[in-house]
């Protein structure tokens, strides 16, 4: 029974993915704080790449940098949810799950300005 239930969702249309996981990006943007400050700092770098004329190689590490940070957000997102389903009381083990997603978005939050200020500080100091 639940694999003729599981097997007729499946089937679904592609458009029906598209529409949950775009659904998926908007509630994450709405609802999760630091979804919304990488989405505004990602809109501060498009606003500056185009001001200072940066590389197309610029370009694309920049846009590598920001679907990479944006995802590992939202995966972050959904472990957190996943596990205060799972475990609505405080646990040791659910603890671990939450800090390390947390900690994957920190890593490349950290690096994404890392290289951030490598790309746009020469750029800055050239104008003075």
């Amino acid at each position: 029974m639940f694999k003729a239930k599981f097997k007729k969702e499946a089937n679904h249309p592609l458009w029906k993915s598209f529409y949950h996981a775009w659904e998926g990006i908007k509630e994450c943007l709405v609802t999760e704080r630091n979804m919304t400050i990488h989405f505004c700092f990602m809109i501060a770098v498009i606003i500056m790449g185009f001001v200072l004329d940066i590389s197309k190689s610029e370009w694309i590490t920049c846009l590598i940098l920001f679907v990479l940070v944006m995802s590992l957000e939202l995966v972050n997102t959904a472990i957190e949810t996943v596990v205060d389903i799972c475990s609505p009381t405080i646990n040791k083990k659910a603890k671990l799950a939450k800090d390390c997603a947390a900690g994957a978005v920190l890593l490349a939050a950290v690096c994404a300005a890392i290289i951030g200020l490598w790309i746009f500080v020469p750029k800055i100091f050239y104008l003075f």
